[in-house]
């Protein structure tokens, strides 16, 4: 099996896969993009895995006329800036020892080794720089079959590095197949080495639950993963159960992991994941508003178009009610409304406090008017 396209074929790619070649080491594609490229997905990066040790890729590359960045030099990993195109060259490697968190790896020379040491076996598939496919793990049927599996025995793999238990839901959600259900045995070492969680710092949790709530339909995913445990530990007080009916009222709209992790709760979601000021301030507002009663019109003019259409989605979906008639529409007249009375039109007769109160007695009415009162009524 072969896998091609532009990126495979770009010129300075092949050009650095040729240069490493002629100086007789391997220069093989990895990872991500030959998993997205056998599933006809976006490639997002190009990693190459190489014999050569990080010093003679460098030394080659520059030879071959191409920058090169000491990205991530201590853990065998330059960058190749090769005619615009970075490219991420990884010297093969062996675990040597993993506390959980990080690994002790030492060079390699065999790409079974470097095979063996990755978490999933889809994730173990290499391709020549003619697009060649090479499966050292037998993973290519897992990835057609949409099977997310660890590579070998799956609690070895967590224990390794427990940041995995969240990429085994995260590669699930986007790349699994719901109909086939979560491997048994990933599932069932999740559970197991939950406790693990706890040593994963909160910005890494934050950024897996970015994009595991980021895949087409994560619910399938979530739902596994309050089954194992995992749920409660990464987001406490929260509850999965509504995420479903939640995609099925999203429809065709782009998935938004802000608007699911407001369905989903939890006591403290901005310092559980670590969100920003702004996202923190974003999911509180949508929480606040659920049970606020606001038309969608009344919303879109309080929160604004996005805040206000993923209450107004997450409120149906907790509440399992339908939608609101035209609420699309509605939501936008109220975001491009403007409350008809000002403060010039209350001065001089109302100052300071006064004047304050009844600005927001007249908002208040307008609002529950569905933002229908006239400026004359108001003032009334």
């Amino acid at each position: 099996m072969k896998i091609s396209g532009d990126w495979i074929a770009h010129s300075g790619t092949q050009a650095l896969c040729a240069a490493l070649s002629q100086a007789k080491h391997q220069a093989l594609f990895v990872g991500g993009c030959v998993r997205n490229a056998l599933l006809g997905m976006e490639i997002a990066d190009v990693d190459i895995a190489t014999d050569a040790r990080p010093e003679v890729v460098s030394d080659i590359a520059k030879i071959a006329g191409f920058r090169v960045v000491p990205t991530g030099i201590e853990h065998g990993t330059v960058t190749v800036i090769a005619e615009g195109v970075s490219l991420e060259v990884t010297t093969f490697r062996r675990d040597l020892e993993t506390d959980g968190r990080r690994a002790v790896v030492a060079y390699s020379s065999e790409l079974a080794e470097d095979a063996v040491r990755r978490d999933f076996t889809m994730n173990a598939l290499y391709a020549r720089a003619d697009g060649t496919v090479l499966d050292p793990l037998g993973g290519l049927p897992d990835l057609l079959a949409r099977r997310v599996r660890f590579v070998g025995e799956a609690e070895a793999r967590i224990r390794e590095d427990y940041l995995r238990i969240l990429r085994f839901f995260r590669f699930f959600a986007v790349y699994g197949d719901p109909a086939a259900g979560i491997d048994a045995e990933g599932l069932a070492a999740c559970a197991a080495n939950a406790d693990g969680i706890a040593g994963i710092s909160r910005e890494r949790i934050g950024s897996e639950m970015r994009k595991l709530l980021a895949a087409h339909d994560p619910a399938p995913a979530v739902s596994a993963m309050a089954q194992a445990g995992i749920l409660a530990r990464v987001l406490p007080g929260s509850d999965g159960k509504a995420l479903a009916v939640l995609r099925h009222f999203e429809g065709d709209l782009p998935p938004r992991w802000q608007r699911r992790l407001a369905v989903l709760g939890g006591d403290n979601p901005g310092e559980d994941l670590r969100l920003s000021r702004t996202e923190t301030g974003s999911n509180a507002t949508v929480r606040d508003e659920i049970g606020s009663g606001l038309s969608s019109a009344a919303l879109g003019w309080k929160l604004g178009e996005t805040d206000a259409l993923d209450t107004v989605l997450c409120r149906s979906a907790l509440l399992e009610t339908a939608l609101p008639s035209q609420w699309q529409a509605e939501i936008t007249r109220g975001a491009n409304s403007t409350l008809p009375v000002t403060a010039d039109d209350l001065m001089p007769a109302l100052q300071g406090p006064a004047l304050g109160k009844k600005l927001r007695e007249i908002e208040a009415r307008w609002l529950a008017s569905d933002l229908y009162l006239r400026k004359s009524d108001l003032l009334a």
